[in-house]
């Protein structure tokens, strides 16, 4: 029964996550969620509470997969603005998801302060060693790292949207990459010595 219980929490996820990524937390419906798990709507509830709770697991899920997928490394910021782009690559739909969750229920979540803490003193560390340059402060350091690696998913008519259903030529997505990568390293490189 326990085995049973898990492949269906998994359904709904799999399921709650395409609707809320598709329509938000206020657009998405319960029953489709459902319906797409085939599973009862009763254990929506049951599992998960209401949908706005439903929406935080999801989110922490795809959020602790990215922080597996994509190990954070302040020792090497461009190459985690890399993999942060091709996790994304892969992932389309989570972006979404995040932009809703930002129109929808603006502010940072314990989990997300929490991680964005830690990821905050990784980048101090960094700067007192002289692995990433200290003349911007290491909050500013992990925002514009991480707006660099998203910026391709959010940008309105820009080179994401392409061509509807064509999908992202792969030479693009490299020269985007190399441009993400090269201008994380411009910011984050440390002053070489005899350099004001």
């Amino acid at each position: 029964m326990a085995r049973d219980s898990s492949a269906t929490k998994a359904r709904l996820l799999d399921a709650a996550f395409s609707e809320f990524a598709t329509y938000g937390i206020a657009g998405a419906r319960v029953d489709r969620i459902a319906e797409a798990a085939q599973a009862n709507k009763r254990l929506i509830y049951v599992y998960f509470g209401n949908k706005e709770e439903l929406f935080d697991v999801v989110l922490q899920r795809a959020l602790e997969d990215g922080s597996e997928s994509v190990p954070f490394s302040a020792e090497d910021l461009p190459g985690y603005a890399g993999a942060v782009f091709d996790h994304l690559v892969e992932r389309p739909a989570l972006m979404r998801l995040v932009q809703w969750k930002q129109l929808e229920r603006p502010g940072a979540t314990a989990a997300e302060a929490e991680s964005y803490r830690g990821k905050i003193a990784v980048v101090e560390r960094a700067q007192q060693t002289g692995a990433v340059d200290p003349a911007i402060d290491a909050a500013d350091v992990l925002t514009l790292v991480m707006g660099l690696a998203q910026a391709w998913f959010g940008a309105v008519g820009g080179p994401a949207a392409g061509d509807p259903g064509a999908g992202w030529p792969s030479e693009r997505l490299a020269r985007h990459r190399e441009a993400v990568v090269e201008s994380v390293r411009r910011i984050t490189a440390a002053p070489r010595p005899g350099t004001p």
